[in-house]
C-alpha cells in the first residue's frame, strides 16, 4: 500500500469536522474537501517514488524508512539533506500548503531531541516525548498544531474572562488522564491531519496555570470538534487551479470534556517550562527551517507568474516594470541567500546535533510577512484589469463565441487557450478567497509582525554594533 492510500484510508476515523452546520461524513468525497485530500495523498506517494524517495525520507534505527522532517541532524550533511527534502515538498504544491509541508514535524523532531532540558522539572515527559515522536515517525502521521485563545477580549487573561473555560482549560484529573474544556484556535489543515498538537503559542502567567497545558490527541479523538470556516475549494478545477487543490483548511478546535490520557499529556500547569521548550533556540532553528524553505517556494511561484503575466502582453522591455520584475527576483534571492547562510553557518549543539543558525532564519521569516503582501500587489499591477476581463469559463473559448475570444484573447506571445490559463492562475493567486487567505496567513502566521520585530531586536547580538565617539 502506498503512503497515499493508507493516509486515505486513516481518513475514515470518525472525525468531529463541522462544516457549515454538520459533521462532514467523509472529507475525502466531500466536494469542499476533496481536491485538497487528494494533493495530500500525491504528495505523501512522493515518499515512494524511484526518484523522490531518497531525498524525502530515511532509515531509521529500525530499518524502516520515515520522512526527512523526522531526521536527527547528527551531521551538518543532514542539514542540506533537510532542506533538499522540504523544497521538494513545498514545491509540490507551489508554496501554498504550510502545514502538510512539515512544520510541525520538524518541531517535534527538536522537542524530541531536547527532550532532556526540562527533565528535573518534567520527569515524565522525556520519555512521553520519545514515544509520541516515534510513533508519529514511524507511522508516517501528520501533524498540525492548535495553541491560540479564542479572540474575546485581549485585555484580559484567560482566567480573567468570567468563563473559565473560554480557552483550553484542565477541568479535572483521573486515574487516566486529565479533562479539559474550552477551545483553541487555529488547527491549519487539522480536518485533513492525522494528529494535532495542543499548547500555549504565547507565554501564560502563573495565575493561567490550568491554562499552561501541552498535550497531542488524534484528529479523531473523543469529545473534540474541528470546527471549519468557509471552504475556499473549488470544483472547478480548469478555472481556479489552486483552489481546486490546495484549500489548507482552518478549524477551532473545541474539547467538549475531553479526556487526554496520560501518556499523551507532555507538561501541565507550568508555564514557566512549556515556554522555555517552545522557545528553545535549538527548536525554533529546527523548525524555522522549513519555514523558510516552504517561503522560497511560494516567492519563487509569485516571480514566475509575474514574469510570465510581463511576457504574456509584451512589457517587459519597459523599464517600470523591469523594475517590479526585480524586485520579486531580489525578494527571492534575498531569502535564498539567507537560507544558505543559516545552512552554511549550520551550528553544532553540546548534545550532538546540528542546526541552522538561526538569525539568518529569523530574518527571513520577518521580511517574509513584508515580502509575500509586496509580491501580490506587484502582480496586481503588472496585469492592471487584465485579472478582471477574462471569460467565466475556459470552455467558453471554444463555445459559440470561441472564433472571437481567440482573436480577442491572445497575448503577445501565445494563444488566447494559454493566456486565459494564465490569467485564470494569477487571479486564484491574487484576488480568490484562497488568495485572501494566504495573504493574511503570510502576515500574521508567525506571530504579530511588530512583535516578533521587536523579539529580533532584543535577542539579537548587539555588541559588535557600539561605536566609541570621542
Amino acid at each position: 500500500m502506498s503512503s497515499g492510500q493508507s493516509y486515505l484510508q486513516r481518513l475514515n476515523d470518525g472525525r468531529n469536522v463541522w462544516f457549515r452546520g454538520s459533521i462532514v461524513q467523509d472529507i475525502a468525497t466531500h466536494p469542499s474537501f476533496a481536491g485538497t485530500v487528494a494533493s495530500v495523498a500525491r504528495i505523501l506517494d512522493l515518499q515512494d517514488h524511484p526518484e523522490t524517495k531518497e531525498r524525502l525520507t530515511f532509515v531509521t534505527e529500525s530499518g524502516g524508512r520515515a520522512n526527512r522532517a523526522f531526521q536527527v541532524p547528527t551531521a551538518k550533511e543532514h542539514i542540506f539533506q533537510r532542506s533538499d527534502s522540504f523544497r521538494l515538498w513545498s514545491d509540490a504544491t507551489f508554496g501554498v500548503m504550510s502545514r502538510v509541508a512539515g512544520f510541525y514535524r520538524a518541531q517535534l523532531t527538536g522537542w524530541f531531541i531536547r527532550r532532556e532540558l526540562i527533565r528535573s522539572k518534567q520527569p515524565y515527559y522525556p520519555d512521553k516525548i520519545k514515544n509520541y515522536y516515534t510513533h508519529l515517525r514511524d507511522n508516517d502521521l501528520l501533524l498540525t498544531a492548535a495553541g491560540h485563545d479564542p479572540q474575546i477580549d485581549r485585555t484580559k487573561l484567560a482566567s480573567e474572562l468570567g468563563d473559565l473555560y473560554t480557552a483550553v482549560r484542565i477541568l479535572k484529573e483521573t486515574e487516566d488522564g486529565i479533562i479539559v474544556r474550552g477551545a483553541k484556535m487555529i488547527a491549519t489543515g487539522g480536518p485533513y491531519m492525522d494528529e494535532i498538537m495542543v499548547s500555549p503559542h504565547s507565554p501564560k502567567t502563573q495565575d493561567e496555570q490550568r491554562y499552561a497545558v501541552m498535550f497531542a490527541i488524534p484528529a479523531s479523538h473523543p469529545g473534540v470538534h474541528l470546527i471549519c470556516r468557509d471552504s475556499f475549494a473549488s470544483e472547478r478545477e480548469e478555472d481556479d487551479p489552486l483552489s481546486a487543490h490546495y484549500d489548507e483548511m482552518d478549524a477551532i478546535l473545541v474539547f467538549d470534556d475531553a479526556l487526554i490520557p496520560w501518556e499523551r499529556v507532555f507538561i501541565k500547569d507550568d508555564p514557566e517550562v512549556i515556554w522555555s521548550i517552545r522557545s528553545d533556540r535549538y527548536v525554533s532553528a529546527i523548525s524555522a527551517h522549513e519555514n523558510i524553505a516552504r517561503l522560497i517556494s511560494k516567492l519563487e511561484f509569485v516571480a514566475a507568474v509575474g514574469n510570465e503575466l510581463a511576457q504574456s502582453i509584451g512589457i517587459k522591455k519597459f523599464t517600470h516594470v523591469q523594475e517590479k520584475l526585480a524586485e520579486l527576483f531580489f525578494q527571492l534571492e534575498s531569502i535564498k541567500a539567507l537560507l544558505l547562510s543559516a545552512e552554511h553557518h549550520a551550528e553544532l549543539y553540546p548534545d550532538g546535533v546540528w542546526a541552522p543558525q538561526l538569525q539568518p532564519l529569523i530574518t527571513a521569516k520577518n521580511l517574509g510577512n513584508r515580502y509575500y503582501p509586496r509580491a501580490i500587489e506587484i502582480l496586481q499591477q503588472l496585469s492592471g484589469a487584465g485579472m478582471l476581463q477574462v471569460p467565466s469559463s475556459i470552455a467558453e473559448l471554444q463555445g459559440p463565441l470561441g472564433d472571437k475570444l481567440q482573436t480577442y484573447y491572445r497575448g503577445a506571445d501565445r494563444n488566447a487557450q494559454e493566456r486565459v490559463r494564465l490569467l485564470k492562475l494569477a487571479w486564484d493567486l491574487v484576488g480568490s478567497p484562497l488568495a485572501g487567505r494566504h495573504e493574511l496567513y503570510e502576515r500574521f502566521y508567525a506571530g504579530d509582525p511588530v512583535r516578533t520585530y521587536a523579539a529580533q531586536y532584543l535577542e539579537y547580538d548587539k555588541k559588535s554594533l557600539s561605536v566609541q565617539v570621542g
